[in-house]
């Protein structure tokens, strides 16, 4: 239960526009002030930089398909709102503004929507909503009494992607862009959660608890072909797909400090950045 309320109020995106990952850019959150803040860095991990300072929590960085804004939560007013700033973190805008807890912003691939999450309806539960990029024509896409997280867009804008507990435990689902059409892709006992949409929309990559311990696994984008990535005794979680498809970048605590890694697409070749955080998509 300790990382599934983290899931809900943390995350990190490795984000930009373009193809290759050698001159990509992660943006991360990280608490190594004491405080969570928004940081960026080069892919292999060098060039840190960081991009808010305050006393709230600031998290869930997600960079616009076109590189210049990064979208994210913080509880700076109190709660927990949207904001969107520029990329080197100047001009910082309130999207949201309720008595809610709004969470986990995801861009259209087009950049003109931002789905995120929110607990505002007055039950209890957290849905799935939708906005426009500045911050208008809030629309409610999932309305049960469980909770619906962790909005992901297909690369094609049509499909967005969330886990649930609507059955009992975390599944991974899948419905339209407008909420419509809403289909369970996995169904085990364990919890199967954070979705992750590949480049080209042809597998999603998510964490799951399967074994005793959170690991990261990938599937096809219909639910089949699910193959587990890593195997140990620590947990591994946020799984995030580099620009070009190759590798996958994921938070272990493997060597005591919640570090973020790199993997091949095999579960290979893993690679320690040396960066305190938590990731969740990637560009450059």
């Amino acid at each position: 239960m300790r990382r599934f309320v983290g899931v809900l109020l943390a995350c990190v995106l490795l984000a930009g526009c373009g193809g290759g990952s050698e001159d990509s850019k992660i943006a991360f959150h990280s608490d190594r002030d004491g405080a969570d803040e928004i940081f960026v860095m080069n892919a292999d991990g060098t060039g840190v930089t960081q991009l808010t300072d305050n006393d709230g929590r600031d998290r869930f960085p997600a960079w616009s398909p076109n590189g210049k804004k990064i979208a994210f939560h913080s509880d700076r007013d109190g709660d927990e709102e949207i904001f969107v700033m520029n990329a080197d973190g100047t001009g910082v805008t309130q999207l949201t503004d309720n008595d809610g807890r709004d969470g986990f912003p995801a861009w259209s691939p087009n950049g003109k929507q931002i789905a995120f999450q929110s607990l505002r309806d007055g039950d209890n539960d957290v849905e799935v909503f939708v906005m426009n990029a500045d911050g208008t024509g809030v629309t409610q896409l999932t309305d049960n009494y469980d909770y619906d997280v962790s909005p992901a867009w297909s690369p094609n804008g049509k499909k967005i992607a969330f886990h649930s507990d609507r059955d009992g435990d975390l599944e991974i689902f899948v419905m339209n862009a407008d909420g419509t059409g809403v289909t369970q892709l996995t169904d085990n006992y364990d919890w199967d959660w954070h979705p992750a949409w590949s480049p080209n929309g042809k597998q999603i990559a998510f964490m799951g608890n399967r074994d005793g311990d959170s690991e990261v696994l990938v599937m096809n984008a219909d639910g089949t072909g699910v193959t587990q990535l890593t195997d140990n005794d620590d947990g591994d979680w946020h799984p995030a797909w580099s620009p070009n498809g190759m590798k996958i970048a994921f938070e272990s605590d493997r060597d005591g400090n919640n570090e973020i890694f790199v993997m091949n697409l095999d579960g290979g070749h893993v690679v320690s950045l040396g960066q305190q955080g938590i990731p969740s998509s990637w560009g450059g």
